[in-house]
């Protein structure tokens, strides 16, 4: 059967080079080349925009007929949360404000996210930004890997599932569409796209597209979104065999607070003496929809500067939702295929990409030096004799800024003043992904693959000041940081790292037994490296860093001063200063996968792959604190063998898929993140196991109606009770230095949902189109050790927040209105989109951590525990409607 089709198959594939299942040009024409994929028939079109394609892996395709359904410039991850096992928690309606990603319980640092083959996550810690993806519009369509990578993916971070989506091609004839909405909230965008059509003889052809959206917070009237997109692709077909040359650019500019991330618990004047729905740690979560819509009371200061007084600082912009979280981001990407000769076919996907962003609160800057001696404070050094002892210095100490300068214009060095300190990053990405394909026969190829990819990513703090309303001046510090009385800047972190990706990689695809049995194989390579150089001492496990910027005196002074670090296990050591320390990683990763035909209609399959995650930067900086002889300053990386099996069957009326999926994890990492301190503690799992079902079906019975239907149950169990800390003194846990476990062993995973179930239906009736689509999504454990969030109150233990966030189900409309009728071009339509239809009061994303983070006495007991975790707020029921124009 493939023989017979072996031919039309490869021929539309190589003239559809965007036609793809995966992320680089090389690893599309190698899948569509070896598939039943004829562009323009029914079966590979999917069931109204959903596609199940026939590989060895389990995937998932939505492709432009789904996506430009949803919300106007709507996240494309939020778009993929129909899709079996992925789950995805929106911080707002509109897609501008982040969200947490889960995919099969792959949180979203080891999932791989590409775009035209150039990798999103973050260099540093894996992260993906929902609100930075590319406008809905220009996506041809996203496909999802939901359980591995491909050979050549260029991410050092992805243990498990992969999103790839590709940009449309511009229309060979002249075209424009400009599309306007308004919204709940005071939502309203516009978006605008022109195609030029082929404008040589060569028939080169573009797009050029721009956007801009704004909104208010749901839950905040005074948190605000502003975001503005630029994006242009040239085209250029290079002969008639499907080579061609493609250079696109990407730009993205948000402005935003940070919003509806509030404590996850909902106790009140039985355990505290009162709570209120706010972002506060004394505040709590909404118990009815209600309350879901918050007031942060106004703050404007006026000078009260007084010379020779000790002025304190105000509290105007210490608030979770008065802080912003700007960022600019780009991108420029080629990507290329040229026939060197018959069957020898050579791709190239090179790309740059820039990263200025930022995240975090304030701080309250001193005037006064510090006495970095041991027990030193401002105290010593506020008297002009004391502050030139060498004990005083300026820096960044102890979480706090001491300048050493008059910081507020009344000409003493006695106050305090509220300063705004982001965790400041700027990255510079190069990469390239290259191929070489050979076709030994018409049913075997092989392929050679070279990834590389090196990000230079520059993290500082530097601080800056705040209007008297408590807005800052300039959102991005970094542009003009405040300097001690030394002319230095100042910054709470001060590093350099460069993550650097060398991977070579090899695959063969080959049909046997009458072409009824598809077998692929492949072999990566990756060699990691991590160059790091941090320029402050670093003073805990938790990263805590002591930072003198380029002040040795300073520096010196505080590491003469600073006592020695006692840990059992480890032994005694000195604080370690500045430092570089490179660290290497490389590990053989293969996969191997089949695709057997029972008939023209069901298939069965199968794949295995292992893959690896390096330790983040995050984790690794926090490392430093160790001796580099020490085994906690060398973090191992995880790895995973992930198994998928299953059965298909594709026609042109029904596309559907039954997947069973087992994952074995190693050194599986784990971390407890604090809001307040914007640091992580990271923890090895050890070994998990997990295993799951997917499922789904789509059933289009007359051209005029669809229904779709979707689900997943999620199984982990850790394997060990995790060490957190050590005994100080002799107890009921053994002498001195026994270990003390956070209870881990057979519990699952935060964060992740047990199951997901949902499902759809699309119907036309003549102009008119409607549309449904649900999601119930099952409960996520809050922490690792599955235990409830609890308080201490006067010696007596309560429960704040149960184990498990409740499910919740979400409904979605859709409605067009064509209006032909009125003698205006077919592209021209009102569309109406409501979401959360019942207005479903719900717990968004939260980060699934470890435990608690409690506190022990030195024989072992639990004394206190730390601050309930932040979630976001589900976003209430919102309206959109949009005119969209085209012609």
């Amino acid at each position: 059967m493939r023989t017979k089709l072996f031919a039309g198959v490869a021929f539309a594939a190589l003239m559809i080079p965007a036609s793809a299942f995966a992320q680089s040009s090389g690893t599309i024409d190698a899948e569509e080349g070896t598939e039943i994929v004829v562009t323009g028939s029914r079966v590979n079109n999917g069931v109204d925009g959903i596609l199940v394609p026939d590989t060895s892996k389990a995937k998932g395709v939505l492709t432009q007929e789904f996506i430009q359904r949803q919300a106007p410039g709507q996240s494309v991850n939020d778009v993929i949360n129909q899709l079996p096992g992925v789950s995805f928690q929106n911080n707002d309606p509109f897609g501008s404000s982040g969200g947490t990603l889960t995919i099969r319980g792959f949180d979203s640092s080891r999932i791989s996210q590409t775009f035209d083959g150039v990798p999103l996550n973050d260099s540093g810690n894996y992260a993906i930004y929902s609100n930075q993806q590319l406008d809905p519009e220009l996506i041809e369509q996203v496909n999802v890997n939901l359980g591995t990578t491909d050979i050549d993916s260029p991410t050092a971070g992805a243990t498990g599932s992969t999103v790839n989506y590709r940009t449309r091609l511009p229309g060979q004839d002249f075209g424009v569409k400009l599309s306007g909405s308004v919204g709940d909230f005071d939502f309203f965008r516009i978006f605008g796209m022109v195609d030029t059509g082929e404008f040589t003889s060569f028939g080169t052809r573009a797009f050029f597209a721009a956007s801009t959206a704004r909104n208010r917070s749901p839950f905040n009237a005074d948190a605000k979104v502003e975001k503005q997109q630029y994006n242009g692709r040239l085209y250029q077909p290079i002969g008639s065999n499907g080579d061609f040359i493609s250079i696109a650019g990407h730009y993205n500019e948000n402005r935003n607070n940070f919003q509806g991330s509030v404590p996850l618990r909902t106790d009140t004047a039985a355990v505290t003496g009162g709570r209120v729905v706010g972002p506060a740690s004394t505040n709590r979560f909404p118990i009815t929809t209600d309350e879901r819509e918050y007031t942060v009371a106004s703050c404007t200061i006026t000078n009260t500067q007084r010379p020779g007084v000790v002025d304190a600082a105000n509290t105007c912009g210490s608030i979770f939702d008065e802080r912003f979280n700007p960022s600019n981001t780009g991108n420029i990407r080629v990507g290329s295929r040229f026939t060197l000769a018959d069957g020898l076919t050579l791709y190239v996907d090179p790309s740059y990409q820039y990263v200025k962003a930022n995240g975090g609160g304030t701080t309250v800057g001193q005037e006064a030096r510090r006495d970095v001696f041991p027990g030193g404070g401002t105290a010593n050094c506020n008297t002009t004799a004391n502050s030139a002892t060498v004990s005083c210095q300026t820096g960044y100490i102890g979480g706090v800024p001491y300048f050493g300068r008059d910081l507020n214009g009344d000409g003493d060095l006695l106050d305090t003043v509220r300063l705004v300190t982001p965790s400041q990053t700027q990255t510079h990405r190069l990469g390239l992904i290259a191929s070489l394909r050979y076709e030994i026969s018409p049913t075997q190829t092989v392929r050679l693959a070279y990834t590389y990819d090196r990000a230079r990513h520059r993290q500082t703090g530097e601080t800056g000041f705040l209007q008297f309303n408590g807005k800052p001046f300039d959102v991005f510090p970094v542009n003009d940081g405040i300097v001690d009385a030394n002319g230095r800047v100042l910054q709470k972190r001060d590093r350099l790292s460069f993550a650097i990706l060398h991977k070579v990689a090899a695959e063969y695809n080959g049909d046997f037994f009458d072409d009824t049995v598809h077998i692929t194989a492949g072999l990566g390579l990756p060699f990691l490296k991590r160059n790091l150089t941090n320029y402050c001492a670093t003073s805990s496990a938790a990263g805590f860093v002591e930072c003198f910027t380029d002040d040795s005196a300073a520096q010196a002074a505080y590491l003469a001063g600073a006592p020695a670090q006692t840990v059992p296990g480890v032994g005694t050591f000195a604080i370690q200063g500045p430092q570089q320390r490179v660290l290497n990683y490389k590990k053989a990763l293969p996969s191997i996968g089949y695709v057997a035909d029972i008939s023209s209609n069901f298939s069965l399959f199968g794949n295995y792959s292992k893959s690896i995650q390096v330790p983040g930067t995050d984790n690794l900086y926090n490392s430093f604190y160790f001796p580099v002889t020490a085994e906690q300053a060398n973090p191992k990386p995880e790895t995973t063998d992930n198994f998928d099996t299953g059965i298909r069957y594709r026609s042109s009326q029904v596309q559907a898929q039954v997947v069973a999926w087992y994952t074995d994890y190693n050194n599986r990492l784990a971390q407890a993140y604090d809001v307040e301190l914007e640091r992580s503690i990271y923890r090895n799992l050890g070994k998990v196991k997990k295993f799951g079902f997917d499922g789904s079906i789509a059933f289009q019975p007359i051209r005029e109606f669809s229904v779709y239907a979707f689900g997943s149950y999620l199984d982990s169990e850790i394997q060990n009770d995790v060490v957190v800390g050590r005994t100080t003194a002799a107890g009921p846990l053994g002498p001195i230095g026994s270990p003390i476990y956070a209870p881990t062993a057979g519990k699952r995973e935060a964060g992740s949902p047990v199951y997901t179930f949902g499902g759809g239906a699309q119907g036309s009736l003549g102009p008119v189109d409607l549309g449904v689509n649900v999601k119930r999504t099952g409960p996520r454990y809050v922490y690792d050790t599955n235990q409830p969030v609890q308080a201490i109150v006067a010696g007596t233990t309560y429960e704040v927040y149960g184990a498990k966030t409740p499910a919740y189900t979400l409904v979605d409309l859709n409605a067009r209105v064509g209006l032909e009728w009125a003698g205006l071009n077919k592209n021209t339509f009102f569309q109406l989109n409501v979401l959360n239809v019942f207005d479903e009061l719900f717990v968004g994303g939260f980060s699934g951590n470890l435990n608690q983070g409690p506190t022990f006495s030195p024989t072992g007991a639990i004394t206190n525990y730390g601050t309930a975790p932040n979630s976001q707020i589900g976003y209430p029921r919102t309206f959109i409607g949009s005119l969209v124009v085209g012609f």
